[in-house]
């Protein structure tokens, strides 16, 4: 198995080059999760959505189509979110993938956000896209993975090797990584990702080397 330590410098580029595009095949989805302590433990901090603040958990950052090693963007403009069509999932998505963007935005909002950017390039109607999201992050509970490895969001700080373990014995598929800074400039786990299927049903091997921008250790904290 590859080290996250490797990191391949074409996979970065890639990773963050975006085309639009008009529909494509999606040939596998990046699936990221975020930990809301970390957004929140900034400088500029966080906002929570007028639902509430969101329960300490692995909450859904985005669910991002790549065709050709390419993550696509905007493909159907004339595609709106249309909020009667996730109506009953609702509760889910709010509990899932809220905003914690300042200033507080409106979640519909935020959704149609990522139904323009991200969904419409999916190759899945806007109902099962949103699923789509919903049951990966209830497939893939982070959360209890490492807690069970005994790696808590205790504002405690631990190797990046022994979480990327704990998720390959329970997923059997490497992440990705993704940092940011603290207040008083310690670095902390953001973003874990894994990839998805083009269905968006199932986790897979993610092509290429996974990304990671962290150190070998960093801080899990509180939320």
């Amino acid at each position: 198995m590859k080290s996250i330590f490797s990191i391949n410098i074409l996979v970065i580029l890639v990773a963050v080059l975006a085309i639009p595009c008009s529909a494509q095949n999606v040939d596998f989805f990046d699936f990221i999760q975020q930990w809301p302590g970390s957004y929140c433990d900034t400088k500029e901090g966080c906002c929570y959505p007028k639902s509430g603040k969101p329960a300490s958990d692995f909450i859904v950052y985005g669910l991002q189509p790549y065709s050709n090693a390419t993550r696509l963007l905007n493909c159907d403009p004339k595609s709106p979110f249309i909020p009667s069509k996730v109506s009953g999932i609702t509760t889910l998505l709010q509990k899932y993938w809220p905003s914690l963007i300042c200033p507080r935005e409106n979640e519909r909002k935020h959704w149609a956000n990522e139904w323009s950017q991200f969904g419409t390039c999916s190759a899945l109607n806007q109902q099962n896209y949103f699923k789509a999201a919903i049951n990966l992050r209830k497939k893939v509970n982070l959360l209890r993975i490492l807690k069970t490895a005994g790696i808590r969001p205790n504002g405690k700080f631990y190797e990046l090797s022994s979480i990327s373990d704990a998720i390959i014995k329970a997923i059997g598929h490497e992440p990705g990584f993704q940092c940011n800074v603290d207040k008083s400039g310690n670095t902390q786990l953001l973003l874990i990702s894994l990839c998805a299927n083009p269905q968006g049903s199932q986790i897979i091997e993610c092509p290429g080397l996974a990304m990671n921008t962290c150190k070998k250790t960093i801080k899990f904290p509180k939320f």
